[in-house]
């Protein structure tokens, strides 16, 4: 046996008393928990503030289009009509349903004597057909008794194809004469397809309606673009439609621009 075993012995033959003593009360732990609450409540507050100012800015933003949050009503709608196959639109044939409205026609193609270089209405659906076109086509609707307010959130929903590198481009024509061509551009070539856009987007160009092509001058730096610096009003516009800025191919399939139902959305304005 070891020497130290009668210690250990001993030693294990005593009773160990450890006092037992009660912690203090710390005071730290609820100091922490009280600044974790107000630190909480300013967060929550914070969060209040940001979204008030947001609905702020943005009730203000809807009241300076003038408009709110209301879409505008539809102006017009018109799904076009047909009388027999498909063929050239003949001089004064009507092939509107909408009798308030005006259809107008522009280029030499809406006029040509040749059928096969003029303009066509088509189905199914029915629709006006640019293939038959030798020159850059655009056609407008007018409506007999008011302008149209295009602004705020005035859109067009059409129906519309293209095939080739052809697209349709919207047309307006204000109070005051002149034509103006839009950047926006559809071109499903898969077949018709519903879209729309918001007028108030565009940029605009100016559009020379006897040949229906785009004008446009130099700026101060020789800036070669036709795009509009100027704003454009379009609290009056007097016609509203669409523009094929290139020639048709001819019968087949080729280049050309379908559009069918087309509907504007804005504030009739009474004409004078």
């Amino acid at each position: 046996m070891s020497p130290a075993t009668p210690l250990f012995e001993k030693f294990l033959g005593k009773t160990l008393v450890v006092p037992l003593r009660c912690p203090q009360k710390s005071t730290a732990q609820p100091l922490r928990k009280k600044v974790r609450i107000i630190r909480g409540m300013l967060r929550y507050i914070a969060t209040l503030a940001l979204i008030g100012s947001a609905a702020i800015l943005a009730s203000s933003s809807l009241s300076a289009q003038g408009r709110g949050t209301a879409p505008p009503p539809l102006f017009f709608k018109e799904p076009w009509q047909i009388s027999g196959p498909a063929h050239a639109i003949a001089p004064g044939e009507n092939v509107l349903t909408n009798a308030n409205l005006e259809l107008k026609l522009y280029g030499p193609s809406a006029t040509a004597a040749d059928p096969d270089k003029r303009i066509w209405i088509s189905t199914p659906p029915t629709n006006i057909w640019t293939g038959m076109t030798t020159t850059p086509f655009a056609a407008t609707l007018r409506d007999k008794s008011n302008y149209v307010d295009l602004t705020g959130l005035a859109k067009v929903r059409w129906v519309t194809r293209a095939s080739g590198f052809h697209v349709v481009r919207p047309v307006v024509k204000l109070a005051d004469g002149t034509f103006l061509v839009g950047e926006h551009a559809d071109a499903s070539t898969s077949g018709f397809l519903e879209s729309e856009f918001i007028f108030a987007t565009q940029r605009w160009m100016k559009l020379d309606i006897d040949r229906v092509v785009t004008k446009g001058t130099y700026g101060p730096a020789q800036d070669a673009s036709a795009w509009l610096r100027e704003t454009v009003d379009l609290s009056k516009v007097d016609e509203v439609g669409f523009a094929d800025l290139m020639p048709g191919s001819g019968h087949g399939a080729g280049g050309y621009v379908n559009v069918a139902a087309f509907e504007v959305y804005g504030r009739a304005v009474k004409r004078n």
